[in-house]
């Protein structure tokens, strides 16, 4: 009974040291594959009305650039602007003109100085669950709520990936 009672003692401190050890050394965290970043880029390109020039940016959970789709015809500028958007979203967590929205007039100004963000709409954060995975960012579709929906849309097409 003894030999038994430590032996379970032992596996008992030994479990509870691993699980010490994994919180402490390696972390793994879900995020946005190149595959599911062009699926998504490609479905937001398809939002174009009458083959108006896009761009679309998706970035990844550190908010780096995963893919980045210019549209013929699309202004120099707009490749900043998409890629701002996502980072925006992914940032904050939110869609990006509920950011903006968010933080105009009120003691939340000071966060439009970070550097990247832009308080724009058009940027949609990637979630699963609770967790922020990447963003897309939209430019050039019409507007800054049509350059959202296109977003909310893009996203919708790999909804079955992110549960």
């Amino acid at each position: 009974m003894l030999i038994v009672r430590k032996v379970c003692v032992a596996i008992v401190v030994g479990t509870l040291g691993v699980a010490a050890a994994a919180a402490q050394g390696v972390i793994i965290e879900r995020n946005v594959s190149l595959q599911m970043a062009r699926v998504i880029a490609d479905a937001a390109m398809e939002c174009v009305p009458n083959g108006r020039a896009m761009t679309v940016a998706v970035v990844d959970r550190a908010g780096q650039l995963r893919v980045l789709l210019r549209g013929d015809g699309s202004p120099m500028y707009a490749v900043e602007l998409a890629r701002r958007k996502a980072y925006t979203a992914r940032v904050f967590r939110r869609p990006s003109l509920e950011w903006a929205k968010r933080t105009e007039g009120t003691d939340l100004v000071g966060q439009r100085q970070l550097f990247d963000v832009i308080p724009l709409g058009g940027g949609m954060p990637i979630m699963v669950g609770d967790e922020t995975i990447g963003a897309v960012g939209v430019s050039g579709s019409g507007g800054q709520q049509k350059d959202e929906d296109c977003a909310k849309g893009a996203i919708a097409k790999v909804a079955d990936q992110l549960k």
